[in-house]
């Protein structure tokens, strides 16, 4: 059990309050049982690693105020909505004999002796934490689910879960799924249609743009014989006007 210590506080205005924050301490209150509710501090630099884990709002701590020793609980942390930083946190005193309603995470164990998951099987978590009813002296950190011998299409339910004893969950009326060890997603691409596939077909635009070239081609020779033939029609003009110059000579000596 992590043992964290704190101090007594007789901050009362925001601006001590503030001062506290600035010097590194986290404001908090401790409540519940029969005894007052107490105002403490704890340093931020000695809870802070606790505070990220999972299982921090469902982790009994053992408080060391000033020499004095009190289990807890935390039930509720703020916020600064603009540093994200924890400032303030309220604690509930641990009361024997009594029952809590608490979130417990759940944990998942041996991935690598399921057959489901070597075969290329997924794990689809359905519920990353439980609600349970728990005793005061028996509340589990997290709840083991163990993935051996689990197959492709295994349903992992509640029932099937060693649970701490006397640790109950409040959904009592239906055997409720955790997990399910499930075949892995294939994307399947949709088949192409007949005039995709003749748009998509490798070389058909390129040899449609080649015809077309080519028979601009083809008229750019025809154009290019009609123009070489303007000029042999220019050298038989002269040619006509040769053979008609002899017979108007003998038209002469007649």
């Amino acid at each position: 059990m992590d043992i964290l210590k704190a101090t007594k506080r007789t901050t009362a205005t925001n601006g001590q309050i503030n001062k506290l924050r600035s010097d590194g301490f986290i404001p908090a209150i401790l409540y519940g049982g029969k005894k007052d509710n107490l105002s403490i501090s704890l340093k931020k630099l000695q809870i802070q690693d606790v505070m990220r884990t999972e299982s921090f709002m469902s982790k009994v701590l053992n408080l060391d105020i000033d020499g004095s020793s009190e289990k807890v609980l935390p039930r509720e942390v703020t916020y600064d909505p603009v540093s994200d930083e924890p400032i303030h946190i309220d604690f509930l005193r641990i009361v024997k004999g009594s029952k809590l309603t608490l979130e417990i995470p759940v944990k998942f164990i041996n991935h690598d002796k399921s057959p489901g998951l070597k075969k290329g099987g997924v794990l689809n978590t359905v519920r990353r934490k439980v609600e349970f009813k728990c005793p005061t002296e028996n509340i589990p950190n997290e709840i083991v689910v163990d993935l051996e011998n689990t197959e492709i299409g295994t349903s992992i339910k509640i029932s099937s879960v060693k649970l701490p004893e006397n640790v109950i969950p409040t959904i009592a009326d239906r055997d409720f799924v955790i997990a399910t060890v499930v075949s892995p997603t294939i994307v399947v691409e949709p088949e192409k249609t007949e005039e995709q596939a003749a748009e998509g077909e490798p070389g058909t635009e390129g040899a449609a743009e080649g015809e077309t070239k080519a028979t601009e081609g083809e008229a750019d020779k025809d154009d290019g014989k009609e123009k070489s033939a303007k000029p042999s029609d220019g050298k038989a003009k002269p040619q006509q006007s040769d053979k008609a110059q002899p017979s108007s000579s003998k038209e002469k000596k007649k």
